[in-house]
């Protein structure tokens, strides 16, 4: 301040100054802490960062910045080129067994366990960057259902025969990689919490919309996934209950022992040693036990037989599967090896049905002298057996042979329909077991190849002398044109036509009436006698 004699007070101006300049300090203080104060005018996210670290969402932030989630990752995927080989090659030994790669049983169980693991590792491919409890908790669940198969599958004798080293080698694979994809996802999860502690400073919690869309996807893959390995262990568990089942003859090594046909004779051995005839039965599309045992256990109640011989063919019944392809050629050298196993001899008489027919005609040709007679009941046509290797039929049949694992059927049966171990083995429920679709299948396609060739040849060293019986069905005769004409020529493969019956009202398996088991086991005790 200027005094009136125009002089300063210094210390006065300095305290003013002094109070002003603390002021203006408190003021800009009071103003700071206000524009550090969060309003409604306040910005949820910083427009830039100044403390060294990183977007979360900055590309950068990733799991693959380490070697090691990157050599799960490639590992992950020479695995799944591994697992697509061995898929191709179980899909071609349905077709065409190679060398030391048959199994006893269907074959169907190895692809759908190798699919199994095709799916597990694709989900954990695809989604390699997206760890998630869900993933860990459904893959975790799944390894646990597949080791329970594996012990099943080693520790049950019918089913570790059945499916032979190279089921064994599916289901352990599939458990493997089961495990294998719950510790992926436990190493990237890992990996992804140490990448975004180090670029961004904290582990991120939220997830993106892709990310979501992500863990909705797998989840509903791996709960597909869940579903299938659920039914493929109760298919397995119904399979362990019908391996209790046993078969009422004795099952024989044939084909250098690469698998084993049931075979049955009942009846006095001696009548056998002292000349007289064996009646041989060769069921038709269905097994034996399911259809004629009943009529041949009445008509050798009844002494019109003495002695009698059934078998299974491979596929069917108590029967394993055979290597393929397989012709009914090949089923007729393991008949004859399995008999010869039996110390069976013959005389013999042929009865036979449907297709099976095809298999005793063959069976004859190539015992002549052994075969006293044939009776065929309502025969198949070598002409026709285009109708058995239909391009379309096969193809159902490997379609339908794909899905048999899940049991979709015989589960149901069990649960609700009161179906029993012997309905699934011979009875109503055969046709639903991976075997015999099988046995269908590989019928299918060499029908119009070696079969064909096979009966054909047949035909032409028929033993001419060898007494005949045709039995046909009458709903057929006057209802196919085609096959009535069939039937009649099939009287005329021998020169020695003992009779050729048509029964009314009978179906194709004509001994279901009674009319029809009638003529059948009249014209068998005619047979017997001569």
């Amino acid at each position: 301040m200027v005094s009136l004699w125009g002089t300063r007070d210094s210390k006065r101006d300095n305290a003013v100054d002094e109070d002003g300049q603390r002021h203006a300090e408190g003021s800009h203080n009071a103003h700071e802490r206000r524009s550090q104060d969060a309003d409604e005018r306040t910005r949820l996210l910083p427009s830039s960062r100044n403390d060294g670290y990183l977007d979360p969402d900055d590309p950068a932030v990733t799991p693959y910045n380490l070697w090691s989630v990157r050599a799960v990752r490639y590992f992950a995927i020479l695995l799944l080129v591994v697992t697509s080989l061995w898929w191709v090659l179980l899909l071609v030994s349905i077709f065409v067994s190679p060398p030391g790669m048959h199994s006893r049983g269907s074959g169907f169980f190895d692809v759908s366990y190798t699919t199994l693991t095709l799916g597990n590792l694709l989900v954990a491919i695809l989604f390699f960057s997206i760890p998630s409890k869900a993933l860990e908790v459904t893959s975790m669940l799944t390894a646990v259902l597949l080791l329970v198969d594996m012990i099943m599958i080693v520790s049950i004798p019918q089913l570790r025969l059945e499916e032979g080293w190279v089921g064994i080698a599916s289901v352990v694979w599939a458990t493997a990689i089961a495990g294998y994809s719950v510790m992926t996802d436990r190493i990237v999860a890992w990996g992804k919490s140490e990448e975004e502690e180090r670029l961004t400073g904290r582990r991120e919690t939220r997830r993106s919309l892709r990310e979501w869309c992500g863990v909705f996807a797998y989840t509903i893959i791996m709960v597909v996934i869940i579903i299938v390995t659920v039914l493929l262990t109760a298919t397995l568990v119904l399979r362990a209950r019908d391996a209790s089942l046993e078969a009422p003859g004795k099952r024989w090594y044939v084909d250098d022992g690469k698998y084993q046909v049931h075979v049955q004779c009942i009846g006095n051995a001696t009548y056998a040693e002292q000349g007289f005839p064996t009646v041989l039965v060769e069921a038709g599309e269905y097994p034996y036990e399911g259809t004629m045992e009943p009529f041949f256990d009445n008509a050798y109640k009844n002494g019109t037989i003495a002695r009698y011989c059934y078998w299974d063919r491979p596929g069917l019944a108590f029967s394993d599967n055979a290597p393929s392809p397989h012709s009914a050629g090949m089923s007729v050298e393991a008949l004859m090896e399995s008999l010869a196993q039996a110390g069976e001899e013959g005389p013999w008489i042929l009865v036979s049905a449907g297709i099976g027919s095809i298999h005793s005609r063959i069976f004859s040709s190539r015992n002549r002298g052994y075969v006293k007679a044939l009776l065929m009941i309502d025969p198949l046509h070598e002409d026709l057996l285009w109708k058995i290797g239909e391009p379309t039929h096969g193809f159902l049949l490997w379609a339908w042979g794909i899905i048999s694992p899940l049991g979709l059927q015989r589960l149901m049966g069990a649960l609700f329909r009161g179906r029993t171990r012997e309905d699934r083995v011979y009875g109503r429920s055969a046709d639903q077991s991976g075997k015999f679709i099988k046995s269908k299948l590989q019928e299918n396609l060499v029908a119009t190849s070696l079969t064909k060739t096979e009966i054909t040849q047949a035909r032409n060293i028929q033993d001419k002398d060898t007494a005949l019986v045709v039995v046909s069905s009458g709903i057929l005769y006057r209802s196919n044109k085609d096959w009535a004409d069939k039937q009649q020529q099939l009287t005329k493969i021998t020169e020695n036509l003992i009779a050729w019956d048509v029964v009314k009202k009978a179906p194709h398996e004509v001994w279901k009436t009674l009319e029809g088991r009638e003529a059948i086991e009249g014209r068998l005790g005619q047979l017997v006698e001569m």
